[in-house]
C-alpha cells in the first residue's frame, strides 16, 4: 500500500471513529453496541469472534474497556496509525466538550432542547445493545451449553453488580470451556500479532513504576491519572469517582459533580473525565488544554498500551487446543455481559414509559429489516428528541 493510499485508509478509520464519537451515547456497553453493527456487522472489518475477543481481553486487562476495543479494531484495520486514528476521533468530541464544561460551568445544563435529544439517543443505544445481542448470540450461542453460559453470566452480573463482576464471569466461563470437549474450539478464530507487542508491555510497566516518583507539576499530573487508567477493572463506571478522589483537595464539590455528572451523558468514553479534570486543576495562567490533554493521554495510555501486548499473549495462546475450547465459552460469555449491560444499566436508565418503549421497538424493527446505516438512526433519534422537546 503507498502512501497516498495508507493517507486515505487512516482518514477513512478517522472518520468513521469521529461520527461515532460525536453520537456514541450511553456508555461503554452502548458504544460496544455501535462497533459492532459499524465495523462488524457494516464495515466487515473485523469477524464476530475477533470482535468477541476483543471485548472479552478489554475485561481482563484495565483500562477503558470500550476505547480499548476501537483502538484494536483501529490497530487492525491500520496497523499503529490506525490504531492512534481511532482512538483520537472515538475521544476528540467528548474531550472538547469536557474541557469546555470546565471552562464555562453549566451553561447547558437545563437545557430543555439538550436533554431531550440525549434522552432518545440513549434509547438509540438500547435498541443498538439489543441489535448486538442478539447477533452475537446466533454467532456464539448455538449449542446449549454455550446458551447457559450466557445466560447464567447475564444473570450472575444483573444480581451481582460488583466492580470485578464481569472479569468473575470471564475467568469462570474460561474455567468451563478448558473443561469441557475440546469441539466447541472449533469455530474460535485467532486474533492477528501485534508487532512488538511485548515491548508495548515493558513502556506499560515502566511508565507505571516510574510515576510514583513523580510529584507535582504538569508530570505529577501525569503520574496520578496514569496509575487510575492502569488500576481500574470495570471501565468508566469504576474510574469516575476515582479520578474525583485524586483531585478532591483542589476542586470544588460542585465542580467534581457537574464533571460527574457530564461524564455519564457526554458521547464517547466516560474516561474523558480526566478530561474535564485536568482542565479544572491547571493553575492560573496556564494553557488549560494543555493540561486537559496530558490528563486525558495519561488515563487512556495503559489500557491501550495493555490491550495490544496483551493481544499477542492471547494470540500465543491460541495454539493451545484447550485455550481455544476456553475462548469459546468466553465469547458465550460476552453475549452474557452484553445481555445484563442492556438491561442495567442501558435499558433501566431510559425506558421510563411507553413512548420510550415504543420508540425503542420501532427503531430495534427498522435496524433488523432494514438495515439502515447507523447514521441515519441517529439523525432520526435526534429528530424525534427535538420533537418531544417542544411537545
Amino acid at each position: 500500500m503507498d502512501n497516498t493510499s495508507y493517507f486515505k485508509h487512516l482518514r477513512d478509520i478517522f472518520v468513521s471513529f469521529l461520527m461515532l464519537g460525536l453520537t456514541s451515547f450511553g456508555g461503554p456497553a452502548a458504544h460496544l453496541g455501535y462497533f459492532n453493527q459499524e465495523f462488524v456487522q457494516r464495515k466487515k472489518w473485523a469477524t464476530e469472534s475477533q470482535f468477541a475477543q476483543w471485548v472479552a481481553l478489554s475485561q481482563i486487562v484495565p483500562g477503558p474497556g470500550s476505547s480499548q476495543v476501537g483502538f484494536a479494531i483501529g490497530y487492525h484495520r491500520g496497523g499503529y496509525g490506525g490504531g492512534l486514528a481511532a482512538f483520537l476521533a472515538f475521544t476528540l468530541p467528548s474531550f472538547v466538550v469536557m474541557v469546555l464544561l470546565a471552562k464555562f460551568g453549566q451553561a447547558w445544563q437545563g437545557s430543555v432542547l439538550f436533554e431531550g435529544v440525549v434522552h432518545t439517543l440513549k434509547l438509540l443505544a438500547v435498541v443498538v445493545v439489543a441489535d448486538a445481542c442478539l447477533t452475537m448470540w446466533r454467532s456464539f450461542c448455538q449449542r446449549k451449553s454455550m446458551m447457559l453460559v450466557a445466560l447464567l453470566s447475564a444473570f450472575f452480573i444483573t444480581f451481582s453488580p460488583f466492580e470485578l463482576a464481569s472479569l468473575v464471569v470471564l475467568l469462570l466461563a474460561a474455567v468451563v470451556g478448558m473443561l469441557s470437549p475440546v469441539a466447541t474450539a472449533e469455530h474460535t478464530e485467532a486474533l492477528p500479532k501485534v508487532r512488538f507487542g511485548y515491548w508495548l508491555l515493558v513502556i506499560a510497566l515502566g511508565i507505571f513504576g516510574a510515576s510514583f516518583f513523580v510529584d507535582g507539576g504538569l508530570l505529577g499530573v501525569f503520574a496520578r491519572f496514569y496509575q487510575a487508567g492502569a488500576l481500574v477493572f470495570g471501565g468508566g463506571h469504576v474510574v469516575l469517582p476515582m479520578l474525583s478522589a485524586f483531585v478532591s483537595d483542589t476542586v470544588s464539590d460542585s465542580n467534581l459533580l457537574l464533571g460527574y455528572a457530564a461524564a455519564q451523558v457526554v458521547p464517547g468514553p466516560m474516561f474523558t473525565m480526566a478530561s474535564f479534570l485536568g482542565a479544572a486543576v491547571a493553575p492560573s495562567g496556564t494553557n488549560d488544554w494543555l493540561w486537559a490533554a496530558v490528563a486525558t493521554l495519561a488515563v487512556f495510555s495503559s489500557g491501550l498500551l495493555l490491550m495490544l501486548s496483551g493481544q499477542n499473549v492471547w494470540q500465543t495462546l491460541s495454539t493451545n487446543v484447550r485455550f481455544r475450547s476456553a475462548v469459546g465459552s468466553v465469547n458465550a460469555a460476552v453475549v452474557g455481559i452484553l445481555i445484563a449491560a442492556l438491561y442495567h444499566p442501558i435499558a433501566s436508565s431510559s425506558v421510563f414509559n411507553g413512548w420510550d418503549l415504543a420508540c425503542v421497538l420501532v427503531g430495534f424493527l427498522w435496524l433488523k429489516f432494514k438495515r439502515p446505516s447507523i447514521f441515519l438512526l441517529i439523525i432520526a433519534f435526534i429528530l424525534v428528541g427535538v420533537l418531544r422537546s417542544y411537545l
